[in-house]
């Protein structure tokens, strides 16, 4: 296998309050926070991980989170600053559907979509509390036919070119990248472990631990489908972090070094 190439993609910012990001514990108060994908580029494939969120997307409907975005930081701009295009991508891997997470997925149609059943079918059918979360929905044509918002499709976005293929549990996508089931923040919330054969693995949580301080002090995010599988879900990476000896990586850390770097390449591996 040849060297794994891992990127931290920068898709910009939004604004949230202390206790969406630390429930019941807080201080309140707005929190600028990145939102972050993960670039890898593996000799089976290009693989992205998670999409961000779109500017126009959060300006309309999300105005109260102040989205920050530059051309660079979207998704496109990001894979052109790396030398490639959306095109190269083999395979988008969604951790979840929340509209921060799938907002580029669109520029995708010859790539494999995957993410988790439950997930999907979460989507399709929302709690009436996560309505909001599961807004934009231009990601697939099937889930916006269902919820009748077929207008945020944009022109070529067909049944066939937005199709996910769905897994359940743990899977490894390739050789040394698992994902790691961590329902809870959503109901197929997953994870993702690289383990390289030269270098100590990587553990991205995801929204799992939204950031260090999440995972260090035993703090959910205020947003959850489920707090309890969210409890046993950051047990797990925690566990799993200190029995691998993993570098853990955040995608929406405010202390990250990482925060208005456009590709920064995390390890080769």
């Amino acid at each position: 296998m040849q060297d794994i190439r891992i990127y931290l993609l920068d898709g910009g910012s939004l604004l949230l309050d202390g206790y969406h990001m630390y429930w019941n514990v807080g201080p309140g108060g707005p929190i600028r926070v990145p939102v972050c994908s993960v670039l890898v580029e593996h000799s089976d494939g290009l693989f992205l991980f998670d999409t961000g969120f779109d500017l126009d997307y959060v300006q309309r409907e999300i105005p109260s989170e102040k989205p920050l975005q530059t051309t660079e930081q979207t998704i496109p701009g990001a894979l052109a600053r790396l030398g490639g295009q959306v095109g190269d991508i083999s395979a988008v891997v969604n951790s979840h559907l929340h509209m921060d997470h799938v907002g580029a997925n669109r520029f995708f149609p010859g790539a494999t979509k995957i993410c988790q059943k439950a997930e999907y079918e979460r989507a399709a059918n929302p709690y009436r509390f996560e309505v909001g979360a599961y807004g934009d929905l231009s990601f697939s044509a099937e889930l916006a036919r269902k919820q009748g918002r077929e207008a945020q499709l944009k022109d070529g976005q067909t049944s066939q070119n937005t199709r996910f293929t769905l897994v359940e549990g743990d899977v490894e996508l390739a050789k040394g990248l698992d994902l790691i089931f961590t329902p809870g923040h959503s109901a197929g919330h997953c994870s993702l472990l690289v383990t390289p054969e030269h270098r100590r693995p990587m553990l991205f949580p995801f929204d799992a631990a939204y950031s260090a301080h999440n995972m260090d002090q035993f703090i959910q995010g205020g947003y959850h489908s489920d707090p309890v599988a969210g409890e046993q879900s950051l047990q797990r990476l925690i566990d799993l972090a200190g029995a691998s000896d993993a570098e853990v990586v955040f995608s929406h850390d405010p202390q990250s070094p990482h925060l208005n770097v456009v590709g920064d390449l995390l390890a080769v591996a």
